[in-house]
């Protein structure tokens, strides 16, 4: 004989829920009951049932707790962890939201960080102990000190410590390089901004509505990765054609700098350590100054073909080689004055 089916209003109970005071729930989360507390405080966590004088928590609260404790561990602020949770309490997928912070969030680069005490970092420099220097480096984040260890520091960004490493191997002062480092960084913040607005015009725009559900969540995701290289791309690409533009302009202006003095009076240069171009004995070919040419104490220098030719066209083919010496020494003496400027300051 088949069973009684139950009566129409009857519905099995579900089994009952797990219920924790907060003592429990910080023991069974890992979180303390001062953290669970400031969580509430902050709108991080949902408020507890109350029933009589005691507040009880139930699963929701646990999953909610270990949420935020594995957000904390990717590195996320509880600001970041509160935005994200409003988004999944509000119906946007998570994990979609998630994806796009971490894309958005994370590293843009694949540099890694480097660490060097400060013998090492004064031993980069030439043993140079420069404070201010190290101050301002700091301060823009090129070095960030580590806690606890205050002879040690963290590199974000070896690559751009090397570039200030051959800047200074060049003779450029330290606090000229963190100053450029300085302006060159509005500028950069500026073209990233720009570049930010336009993708955000003609990319981005249909996922800034109010509600972003976890398809669109992962399809921007997709985009800020396919799309976050470009910006590098197209900066990398623009300055070499801005370098290779201006430094030939920056050439032929101090080429033609030093040329006025040598054609505009009657006084001619001391013979240098450059003749009139022409091929070496030893086939050095065009832009090959052979030894004993100028004089002597001379000594065999090489140049670009494409350099003596712009000289040779400024002031012809007999004052090439005292043009060029003329150039370089002029250059030897601008650098020892900037030294001169520096130590003196």
């Amino acid at each position: 004989m088949p069973p009684f089916p139950p009566p129409p209003e009857w519905t099995p109970k579900p089994p009952s829920e797990p219920e924790y005071r907060i003592e429990d729930l910080a023991h069974r989360s890992g979180a303390t009951v001062r953290t669970i507390r400031a969580y509430q405080d902050k709108g991080l966590l949902p408020k507890p049932e109350r029933r009589g004088r005691a507040n009880v928590y139930d699963e929701t609260h646990l999953a909610r707790l270990r949420q935020i404790a594995d957000l904390l561990e990717r590195g996320y602020t509880l600001a970041s962890i509160k935005e994200l949770l409003q988004a999944w309490d509000e119906g946007r997928g998570l994990g979609g939201v998630l994806g796009l912070v971490a894309e958005v969030d994370g590293p843009w680069t694949d540099e890694q960080s480097g660490h060097l005490s400060r013998a090492e970092l004064e031993e980069l420099f030439g043993g140079e102990h420069d404070e201010t220097a190290v101050a301002e480096a700091m301060e823009l984040g090129v070095l960030e000190p580590l806690p606890g260890r205050e002879d040690e520091f963290r590199v974000p960004s070896p690559q751009e410590l090397s570039v200030a490493v051959e800047l200074h191997r060049a003779g450029v002062p330290l606090l000229a390089v963190t100053e450029q480092l300085r302006e060159l960084r509005g500028q950069v913040e500026h073209i990233a901004a720009r570049f930010l607005e336009f993708t955000d015009e003609h990319v981005f725009a249909r996922y800034t509505g109010a509600q972003l559900s976890e398809t669109d969540a992962t399809e921007a995701a997709d985009l800020v990765r396919r799309l976050r290289p470009l910006a590098q791309r197209t900066v990398e690409a623009e300055l070499a054609r801005a370098m290779q533009k201006l430094a030939a302009r920056s050439l032929r202006a101090h080429l033609r700098s030093a040329a006025a003095p040598a054609t505009g009076t009657s006084a001619r240069p001391e013979p240098a350590t450059a003749s009139p171009a022409r091929s070496a004995p030893d086939g050095g070919g065009p832009g090959t100054f052979p030894p004993g040419a100028g004089g002597p104490g001379t000594e065999q220098v090489r140049l670009p073909a494409d350099t003596v030719r712009e000289v040779r066209a400024l002031v012809g083919e007999a004052r090439t080689g005292e043009f060029i010496a003329a150039a370089a020494e002029r250059e030897v003496r601008a650098r020892a004055m900037d030294r001169m400027a520096a130590e003196r300051g």
